[in-house]
C-alpha cells in the first residue's frame, strides 16, 4: 500500500469501514518496536471507533473516540 493510499484510510470519527481497520492499523503501527501489541489495540479501537489517527504517532485529536478510550488505570487504550 502506498503512503497516499494509507492516508486516505485515516481521518475523522467513523470515517472507516470495519474492513479498512487492518490496513489503517498496519500503517499506524509500522514504526513501533511493539508491533504485535500495537496492532491488537489499534484494531480493537478501530472496530469500536471506525477511525485511526493519521501517521504513526500522535494526531489522536482527529478521532475523539479513539483518543478518549482509557484503560481502568486511566491511561490511553489506543495507540
Amino acid at each position: 500500500m502506498a503512503t497516499s493510499d494509507a492516508s486516505q484510510l485515516m481521518g475523522g470519527e467513523r470515517s472507516l469501514r470495519p474492513d479498512q481497520c487492518g490496513q489503517a492499523c498496519d500503517h499506524r503501527c509500522s514504526a513501533t518496536s511493539h508491533r504485535k501489541a500495537c496492532l491488537f489495540y489499534c484494531n480493537k479501537c478501530c472496530a469500536k471507533c471506525l477511525c485511526v489517527p493519521s501517521g504513526t504517532y500522535g494526531h489522536k485529536e482527529e478521532c475523539p473516540c479513539y483518543n478518549n478510550w482509557k484503560t481502568h488505570k486511566g491511561t490511553p487504550k489506543c495507540p
